[in-house]
């Protein structure tokens, strides 16, 4: 019997069909996977000498699945503004009759940090189920300093009561608040800028983000958080042409951000640039599906520039209320026409590439932390193909059962 406090023995998962995560075309492979002290030591042909074994039968194993871009943290909902999407309404005539972002800012406003978990928690827990060991949560839904924090604050929080990695990123720059509209410069220094300085200072970001697009941010004012955010050491990431062709990803792109997220309206020259400063796409498929969109990302202009391309659930109230990345990863190859290895790709190696997480996870490589999905299939396509179907055996997160 081990004792409490003792070091956990060595793992070996055999008998394993192997993707390791490292590329689209990384080969499947059977073999069997160690682990010492939570971290991967080898793959393939290993030594079961002193090792608890795990017995995979055959099983399909990969890296826990990462969920890359959500909005996980929020209080209240916005189905009244489904059924106006339904009704004929646009996102940006719902936003001008007070909906949309600024809807869920009421709310959250409202919220404690403990009612924000509260409500999350169930959120996390779905993704959980579904073999994800990693997820960015980011703010943006409090619009003030204070509950931007608790936002942060909760995303921290919900890492500490559940066995899995959170990165958080600061989205102040997400849409303007009914107290500043007529003061959009006092809006940029007094909550985005000033906001980051304290959230910083007190641990609680890990990456900045903004919104710009023609009804959120100019490329002009994300330069300026960008500005702030490097300066206090911080990566930077952009929602980017969902909407239209404002310039994000170049700007993005040109401070070798982590990734360059929706991108329904980038160009060749976007993706180019992308994939020279080792910019991320992140696919959303789910806000594409949720507001009926009709331009779909530019899939072949990035594989013609070998721009890496991850998917996500861009999990939110309002225009992608889903928690199911197995549901994302369906969507992008029924949608936007990715294969079935990129989809799984998307969620293991280039999400943590999005992330900036490449030598932590994502990936079954030898000194990366052993997170691992064994999954009741026999190919990748058993995971994308079934529409809720729940096809998780087991989940390993830092070498341990969860």
């Amino acid at each position: 019997m081990q004792m409490p406090g003792a070091e956990k023995p060595a793992t070996v998962w055999k008998n394993a069909l192997i993707f390791t995560g490292e590329s689209p075309q990384a080969l499947l492979q059977m073999g069997a996977i160690r682990a010492e002290a939570g971290r991967i030591v080898a793959i393939g042909q290993v030594d079961e000498d002193g090792a608890e074994l795990v017995d995979c039968g055959g099983r399909l194993v990969t890296p826990a699945l990462i969920d890359c871009h959500t909005h996980l943290v929020y209080a209240g909902n916005r189905a009244r503004e489904f059924e106006m999407r339904l009704e004929g309404a646009s996102y940006a005539e719902i936003a001008a009759a007070g909906g949309g972002i600024v809807s869920t800012m009421r709310a959250t406003r409202e919220a404690s940090v403990d009612d924000l978990v509260a409500a999350s928690l169930p959120r996390l827990d779905a993704l959980l189920a579904e073999g994800v060991g990693t997820v960015e949560i980011k703010s943006g839904y409090g619009l003030s300093v204070e509950a931007e924090m608790n936002m942060l604050r909760a995303a921290r929080r919900l890492e500490s009561l559940r066995p899995v990695r959170v990165k958080t990123t600061w989205l102040a720059a997400h849409a303007l608040p009914p107290e500043y509209r007529d003061d959009r410069a006092g809006y940029m220094d007094q909550v985005v800028l000033a906001g980051l300085e304290a959230a910083h200072a007190e641990g609680l970001v890990d990456a900045v983000d903004g919104f710009c697009e023609h009804l959120a941010f100019t490329p002009a004012e994300i330069a300026l958080v960008f500005d702030r955010a490097q300066a206090l050491g911080l990566p930077v990431k952009l929602h980017a042409e969902q909407l239209s062709h404002q310039g994000g990803a170049a700007l993005v792109a040109a401070r070798h951000g982590l990734s360059a997220d929706h991108v329904e309206y980038l160009t060749d020259a976007d993706a180019r640039a992308m994939a020279a400063a080792g910019t991320v796409a992140v696919l959303l498929p789910g806000a594409f599906y949720m507001l009926r969109e009709t331009q779909a990302p530019p899939v072949a202009a990035l594989r013609a520039a070998g721009c890496t391309m991850a998917v996500s659930t861009d999990a939110n109230p309002g225009t992608s209320p889903m928690t199911s990345l197995l549901m994302a990863m369906n969507m992008a190859a029924v949608l936007f026409g990715l294969t079935v290895a990129e989809t799984l790709h998307g969620t293991t190696g280039a999400a943590a590439k999005a992330l900036g997480l490449q030598q932590e996870t994502g990936v079954l490589r030898p000194g990366l932390s052993a997170d691992l999905a064994i999954w009741n299939a026999a190919s990748p396509a058993e995971l994308v193909n079934p529409i809720g179907f729940k096809p998780l055996h087991s989940r390993y997160f830092k070498g341990r059962k969860v």
